[in-house]
């Protein structure tokens, strides 16, 4: 029985835990998979035939362990885990465990630093070269990543964002050569491949996270730079169904200066939460025009509804650029008083 349990693979394990689990707990975990990971597990669930209280128990033991491990290892990184556990497991068991989770889950490099203040690690890195820092806030939550961000030279601003939005892929030796840097009190395992992170919407993401102030600064020193990065990442900030975070006032104001063939066109495929609010800042009688206009528009190209709404955030984009209207952000900047 013990070799039969050896030979198990991972997706005949799984395959076990979700029978041993039941469908309801089974579907749930459905929701998380990708369908080739859905489409591998099913098959495999349907060529089990029969599964022996052993097999059930061993599997349900090793889920429940890794369960707990990651659970230690979100408390205090993997060596503070791997302490807990060999005090309840030995150290032999802890060892297998941990192996098997750092290889099955990944931890996240930087993991001690997401748990830490964005103070806390200003401190660490704001004297690193410019491409230690994008590398270090690009593995950092936004919100961490966009605190630290606002709180660095001017100068520095622009060059780090354009260095997150251009990174690609970074070797385990770098990463964790800097993480031996920072982390001082815990320590953390990376994984042995290559891992991809920056890239565009990772900037993005860090800038709608900062005050306006903040990203002014760093969007007019990127246009400077590279134009053609700059006009990518303003328009990936703002997108038409953003439309639903401005105030009344400002989606009215958007309403009078939009034309209004390009309004028809973005609303034919908007949601339903894009259209309630814009039809509440018309008057009854233009939104009940809109609509019947809608009705009859018929089918439209992908292209030219992308388009039109492109025209639209633009303008979004040029009333806030004068002060007509606020795009809600991060930073103290947008508060209305």
């Amino acid at each position: 029985m013990a070799r039969q349990k050896q030979s198990l693979t991972g997706k005949q394990k799984a395959a076990i835990l979700l029978i041993s689990l039941g469908p309801d707990v089974s579907a749930q975990v459905y929701k998380h998979l990708t369908e080739e990971e859905i489409d591998k597990l099913t098959l495999e669930i349907s060529s089990v035939k029969k599964v022996d209280s052993g097999q059930k128990e061993s599997v349900l033991d090793q889920f429940h362990q890794i369960a707990v491990a990651q659970d230690y290892i979100s408390q205090g990184g993997i060596n503070y885990a791997k302490s807990i556990l060999e005090k309840a497991l030995g150290q032999k068991e802890a060892t297998d465990i941990v192996n098997r989770l750092t290889s099955s889950l990944q931890v996240k490099p930087f993991d001690f630093a997401r748990k830490a203040e964005p103070t806390q690690i200003l401190n660490f890195i704001q004297n690193e070269h410019p491409q230690t820092i994008a590398l270090v806030l690009s593995y950092l939550d936004a919100e961490q990543a966009s605190q630290i961000l606002s709180e660095l030279p001017q100068e520095m601003q622009a060059d780090i964002a354009k260095r997150i939005a251009v990174m690609d892929s970074t070797s385990p030796e770098i990463i964790y050569e800097i993480e031996q840097v920072l982390e001082r009190k815990l320590s953390t395992s990376v994984t042995q491949d290559y891992t991809q992170t920056g890239g565009i919407q990772a900037v993005v993401e860090v800038l709608n996270g900062v005050d306006r102030s903040t990203e002014r600064t760093i969007l007019d020193a990127l246009e400077i730079q590279d134009p053609e990065l700059a006009e990518e990442i303003k328009k990936r900030m703002f997108v038409f169904e953003d439309i639903v975070t401005l105030d009344n006032r400002a989606i009215q104001r958007v309403i009078r200066e939009v034309e209004n063939d390009d309004l028809r066109l973005s609303l034919k495929v908007a949601s339903e939460e894009v259209k309630e609010i814009v039809f509440k800042n018309m008057s009854n009688r233009m939104a009940e025009t809109f609509k019947e206009e809608m009705e009859f528009m018929g089918p439209v190209r992908l292209r030219d509804v992308e388009e039109a709404q492109t025209r639209i955030v633009s303008v979004v984009r040029r009333l806030e650029e004068v002060g007509e209207i606020v795009i809600a952000r991060g930073g103290g900047d947008d508060i209305i008083v």
